[in-house]
């Protein structure tokens, strides 16, 4: 581990450093402010990065924006449902897919622009007195210990400052100082081939949706974003380098596959890019956390390294904030590599298949997909299955932070439906903005308080938990005879409705992450919130309990 026995004539403390004022690092920052953690984010350079990168949003990530109250901000810097198409050389389309379902509250697939993104999440952090942004500090090295870790940071004019924190979490990217420091791996491989993106302002072209083409001689990408902007990307052939490609005459050329006439547009930037595919060996260890691309690279073709980054975000903060403030063992933490480490996994593969669809490594494979693609087009099933994104591979936390699952096609693991509810004040919102940041007890029709006792009421009331009786929109107007704690809200939809009718349970547990941790009925609701609260590692039952949680 790095030494950070350095002199430091200035010494700060905080409960959580972060490293990398990226979107992870900005995301994980907002939310431990907002549940009131005091949180340094230090960042190397002098401001945000500026230049375009990823352009892929999807639904997940706009429900983890919607958690620190931030969803209508990006919004106007996505363009929402939008599709995604695999054409052949010849022009044909042979994989349409455009996702319509909205199971989390959002489009499923939206463009936006990653810089406009990342701005809305650091002014967002302006409305927390506890938390702090550094530029123009780099990390020189930390240590830890039993009771925190301590980072030694240089600023721009070379004076060093001491950091003393509760626990660091490494969002310093696939470079990652932090990773590197503590010797974890970062095992997977580079693709042979690199790609120059090409991002273009008022679109010369001005046609909606992302279109791959795999043109066996150089494959590219054509991608409409928001605000007029239009990007290309192109395959780098051997031999070609970054310097002679950003030649306006080479530039020209490659313009001249896709446009009428490359000499009429305005550049915003050009850069080339190795496609990465990589993932740590671990992503804790002590008091040191990774997150984002510290902890997992991937190729882009499936727009899922950001996504996986607020995956990352929104699984961690939760936990974090919990230990933070007591109400949590440390042990709590693990879990989240548990749960997050094998999807990361999961993106990554998949991300190299539509990478090896777009650019087969061999000329004949190229010719095979074409032909297979035209017969299944017509089978129905295998056609939803493209469209509707059923490919993309959703998150289901098998262990970890929740009550393991024993019969088979249970959706505990999963994360929970987002749809429209109405307020006892007759209003309509998501249920997200019924469940703020907290656990959710949900009970179909019946009170979800009923089966617990005056301790495990006090118990989830102490972690910070929303109890909720849904009813059909009619039965609002008739008296409550519910537990005084509990919010009523209508299933405008009737979504919540078909959701419970599909197993024998009418208690949904919720973990601040949305993701379902348990299900029982009023009955078994006592006991199944008993043995969910060792899951949790929750520090007053823990205290009082002498059972090994069953976080691992």
């Amino acid at each position: 581990m790095s030494s950070a026995h350095l002199s430091c004539p200035v010494e700060l403390s905080t409960d959580v450093a972060i490293v990398g004022a990226g979107p992870v690092g900005l995301m994980i920052a907002n939310y431990l402010g907002q549940c009131g953690v005091n949180v340094t984010l230090v960042e190397k350079l002098d401001s945000l990065i500026d230049y375009p990168r990823a352009i892929g949003l999807d639904d997940e990530s706009l429900r983890t924006f919607q958690a620190v109250g931030l969803a209508e901000n990006v919004l106007p810097h996505t363009t929402p449902w939008h599709a995604m198409r695999f054409m052949t050389p010849k022009g044909r389309c042979f994989a349409d897919i455009q996702p319509k379902t909205d199971e989390f509250g959002w489009s499923r697939r939206n463009a936006f622009i990653q810089p406009l993104a990342d701005r809305v999440l650091f002014e967002g952090l302006a409305r927390f007195d506890t938390v702090k942004v550094l530029f123009s500090r780099e990390l020189e090295g930390f240590e830890q210990s039993d009771s925190g870790v301590q980072l030694t940071l240089k600023g721009a004019d070379g004076r060093r400052e001491c950091l003393k924190a509760q626990y660091l979490i490494g969002c310093d990217g696939g470079n990652s100082l932090v990773r590197r420091s503590l010797n974890i791996s970062f095992e997977g491989k580079t693709a042979p081939n690199q790609w120059i993106v090409v991002d273009i302002a008022n679109d010369p072209l001005s046609t909606p949706h992302v279109y791959l083409c795999c043109d066996p001689v150089r494959p590219y990408v054509s991608a409409a974003l928001p605000h007029g902007v239009r990007r290309f990307e192109f395959m780098v052939m051997p031999g070609e380098t970054e310097a002679e490609l950003s030649q306006p005459e080479n530039l020209r050329k490659l313009l001249a596959k896709v446009l009428p006439d490359p000499d009429r547009i305005e550049l915003i930037r050009s850069r080339v890019y190795t496609h990465n595919a990589r993932l740590a060996g671990r992503f804790r260890e002590g008091r040191v956390l990774l997150a984002g691309d510290a902890a997992h690279i991937m190729p882009v073709w499936q727009g899922q390294g950001y996504n996986s980054g607020m995956r990352d975000a929104s699984n961690l903060a939760w936990k974090l904030s919990r230990v933070i403030k007591g109400l949590a063992h440390d042990r709590l933490l693990d879990s989240y590599e548990l749960e997050r480490r094998d999807h990361a996994k999961a993106m990554i593969d998949l991300s190299v298949l539509a990478g090896h669809v777009l650019a087969p490594p061999k000329r004949w494979q190229g010719t095979l997909r074409d032909g297979v693609s035209w017969l299944l087009n017509y089978v129905p099933p295998i056609k939803r299955y493209f469209v509707e994104m059923r490919f993309k591979p959703m998150p289901q936390y098998t262990r970890g932070a929740l009550i393991v699952p024993s019969e088979k096609g249970s959706p505990v693991g999963k994360m929970f439906i987002q749809p429209q509810v109405l307020t006892d004040a007759g209003i309509t919102v998501l249920l997200d903005e019924v469940i703020g940041e907290n656990f959710a007890i949900i009970g179909w029709g019946c009170d979800p308080t009923w089966g617990l006792s005056a301790a495990q009421m006090a118990h989830w009331q102490a972690l910070g938990t929303r109890f909720i009786q849904v009813l059909p929109d009619v039965q609002l107007k008739a008296p409550s005879d519910a537990h005084h704690e509990v919010v009523r809200v209508g299933d405008s939809s009737g979504r919540l409705r078909e959701w419970f009718a599909r197993g024998s349970s009418s208690i949904a547990l919720l973990r601040p992450d949305r993701f379902l941790a348990g299900l029982a009925t009023p009955q078994t609701l006592g006991s199944v919130c008993d043995e969910l609260a060792l899951a949790l590692s929750a520090q007053q039952l823990v205290s009082l309990t002498p059972v090994v949680s069953k976080v691992a």
